[in-house]
């Protein structure tokens, strides 16, 4: 393994996550960008090229797991909503969510498209690091 699970949702799994609050909940609440710029802590310009999928890209489809697009939508936008918390606290509550992806193997099929040597069916890390003990 070059790529360590970290790695992977630090540069690909985290943008997406944020890309997701970006341009399909927060969007979708008719907030204008330089709004869900403040609310964020980020640039307008990063929310535009969140929205031209040019910074995050579509690298990982939050969407299509139902769970996690529910933690998006539900919980944490939400929240950003209601209680403007801080940047950190944002970055934070997105980091949770994406060691959540990676502890239910739900990165493990990209993770092998931008590391050759990983063989997901052979590959536990992920599982064994951040998944529960349930």
């Amino acid at each position: 393994m070059k790529i360590s699970p970290l790695e992977v949702a630090s540069r690909y799994v985290y943008p997406s996550l944020r890309r997701r609050l970006v341009g399909g909940i927060l969007r979708e609440k008719g907030l204008k960008q330089t709004e869900i710029a403040s609310l964020l802590h980020i640039t307008q310009s990063a929310v535009s090229r969140y929205l031209r999928m040019n910074r995050g890209g579509a690298l990982i489809d939050v969407s299509s797991f139902p769970d996690v697009d529910s933690l998006i939508k539900g919980g944490t936008a939400d929240w950003i909503l209601n209680e403007r918390p801080s940047e950190y606290a944002i970055q934070k509550r997105l980091m949770e969510i994406a060691v959540y992806m990676l502890g239910k193997g739900y990165v493990c099929s990209f993770h092998s498209k931008i590391d050759p040597e990983l063989d997901p069916k052979r590959c536990r890390v992920c599982l064994e690091l951040f998944g529960s003990s349930e």
